[in-house]
């Protein structure tokens, strides 16, 4: 997330967001226009109680099935003068899918899907982040699950930043990705009699964060 531009309801200034370190040397450039956030720079951690991480993957060719994962921990190191030195780190304890099917979750945990006995964690670290305009950025990372990392790449929007009612600092942001479930061994399906598949492979990850200062 490295990120920041819209004004927020409380203050005249905006929030920001993570990446991963610049190289040595590197010197980061905001687009014309973004305020300096050089005062909320610092670590934040996510606050799972105002978060939400979900998917979607399409179910039967017709529809889609929904999910969120409800135990999980990240934290993020924002630089608000060089977004490029910012980072971020997620994990998930894969165990905590709900679809809102017993059944179904119970299939997910087996190793036709996570294989949740040897790969508990679902893990993502950013690598790099782009910013694409004034309040929409591209961060690049690792997304490792059932023992597999892949690159992938988050398409983020900073929501706002606001002192809260207990003098706490928070920022908001909301990301998606689709990644393809295949990629990481999570390969299994069934054939539709009038053809096609029961599971999609492509899942879209949504990411609706508050991160409040460490």
């Amino acid at each position: 997330m490295g990120l920041f531009s819209r004004k927020t309801a409380t203050a005249t200034t905006t929030a920001a967001a993570t990446t991963s370190p610049a190289p040595t040397g590197a010197v980061a450039t905001l687009t014309p226009g973004t305020p300096d956030l050089a005062h909320l720079t610092g670590d934040y951690t996510i606050d799972t109680t105002h978060s939400r991480i979900g998917f979607t993957v399409r179910h039967a060719m017709v529809t889609n099935v929904r999910g969120e994962f409800a135990d999980y921990v990240g934290k993020l190191h924002l630089d608000g003068g060089n977004p490029a030195a910012s980072t971020a780190e997620l994990v998930i304890q894969v165990a905590s899918i709900d679809t809102g099917n017993e059944q179904r979750d119970g299939h997910l945990r087996t190793g036709d899907f996570f294989a949740v006995e040897t790969h508990p964690e679902i893990a993502f670290r950013s690598t790099a982040t782009e910013q694409l305009d004034a309040e929409t950025y591209r961060m690049a990372g690792d997304l490792t699950i059932k023992g597999t990392t892949r690159p992938v790449a988050l398409t983020l929007e900073f929501t706002g930043s606001a002192v809260d009612p207990y003098g706490v600092q928070r920022l908001g942001f909301e990301g998606t990705t689709t990644v393809d479930r295949t990629d990481f061994g999570l390969s299994y399906n069934a054939a539709l009699e009038t053809g096609g598949v029961l599971i999609g492979e492509k899942v879209k990850l949504t990411f609706d964060i508050s991160a409040v200062r460490a």
